[in-house]
């Protein structure tokens, strides 16, 4: 079976490719031995370590196969971050592929779309793409979806030039990018933001999403943080540092009709696609429960929604990069990006029972 992350470079990728909201809760030490002891891009070190350096500042090896048109502006005369990446074979199948959108994590205002964690999915059977988008010092919200969504837009308008599957398209991402796949995923085709960009007869719906620790919630994040017992909350909310209160340029607890907006739970229809969440039970970045109110939401529409718990995982972890978890990943985009009959099966706790972070 393809892997769903497959390695580029060790060094550049402790360096650059970080999903998380800060850096350090993987040791140096600790990464570079996975990464020395496997073949695949562990989702450990992707979503724990902030990114740090300028994309551009080392080459990446590509795995046999896969190709990529770099840096392509998906609005017309826009920011210099809205642009993204494709990867595809380098061999044409002859037909069209199921496309995963990749989006990234750091806080919504750091992080980079390259390399981008999931392109070893090409040689599965998919075009993978990764996004860049304006950070929250240079725009607040809407800005973030705005983009992302005008990023799908282009996708489809160009699937004919690039081989793609308008009808098959998926998105995933952690942290923050956890957070814009949700929204991408319950706002998509709702027109709730305004349209950027071209392309505006394309859809920005979405047939499947895979969300890794994103908050769902901006009502209830500060509440559930102070209630985890599990973890030391390492914000303070409603101040110039939070990342949650930079994003929508306001208060949560005083600017509710932002919170709404921003939050993917306020846009539940029963129509949303499947959703597969993954989230550690002892995450200090975004609490736990975020996810569990999400899926709750979810299902209680009739929204089709796995949650896979990692027990003791903080935000990212060794856990998530445990085959198994690999397995349900692909197994989920196989089924709703390319038909398979393949059921889509959570990993049983136990399996992925970690120690938690020290001092958590």
């Amino acid at each position: 079976m393809a892997s769903l992350c497959q390695s580029v470079d060790g060094e550049g990728l402790m360096m650059k490719a970080g999903m998380g909201l800060r850096a350090g809760l993987l040791s140096e030490a600790l990464v570079m031995r996975v990464l020395r002891l496997c073949s695949v891009c562990c989702v450990a070190v992707l979503f724990c370590i902030s990114c740090e350096l300028r994309a551009d500042e080392k080459p990446v090896k590509l795995p046999a196969g896969v190709r990529l048109e770099r840096d392509l502006a998906y609005v017309d005369g826009g920011d210099a971050a809205q642009k993204l990446d494709l990867y595809l074979p380098e061999k044409s199948t002859g037909k069209p592929l199921p496309l995963i959108v990749h989006i990234h994590g750091g806080g919504w205002r750091g992080g980079s779309k390259f390399p981008c964690p999931f392109l070893g999915m090409v040689n599965r059977g998919y075009a993978v793409a990764s996004i860049e988008y304006r950070f929250s010092q240079q725009a607040i919200f809407p800005a973030q979806i705005q983009d992302c969504q005008a990023a799908i837009r282009w996708l489809r308008g160009q699937a004919d030039k690039y081989g793609l599957d308008r009808e098959r398209v998926g998105v995933i991402g952690g942290s923050a990018g956890g957070h814009l796949s949700a929204l991408v995923g319950t706002a998509g085709g709702a027109k709730a933001f305004p349209m950027i960009g071209g392309h505006t007869d394309q859809s920005d719906d979405v047939q499947c999403v895979c969300d890794i620790f994103g908050p769902a919630n901006f009502a209830t994040v500060m509440q559930q943080a102070a209630d985890d017992r599990n973890v030391r909350n390492i914000f303070q909310f409603n101040t110039d540092k939070d990342p949650y209160s930079l994003l929508i340029g306001g208060h949560l607890e005083r600017d509710g009709e932002k919170v709404a907006a921003v939050s993917p739970v306020h846009y539940i229809t029963p129509d949303d696609p499947p959703t597969l969440i993954l989230h550690g039970t002892h995450d200090a970045l975004v609490p736990y429960a975020q996810s569990v109110e999400f899926a709750a939401a979810l299902k209680e529409r009739g929204v089709p929604v796995w949650l896979q718990t990692l027990p003791g995982s903080g935000h990212g972890g060794a856990a998530f990069s445990k085959p198994s978890v690999m397995t349900l990943m692909g197994d989920f985009f196989d089924r709703h990006l390319r038909g398979a009959e393949v059921e889509v099966r959570l990993v049983p706790e136990a399996e992925l029972a970690v120690e938690p972070p020290a001092g958590k």
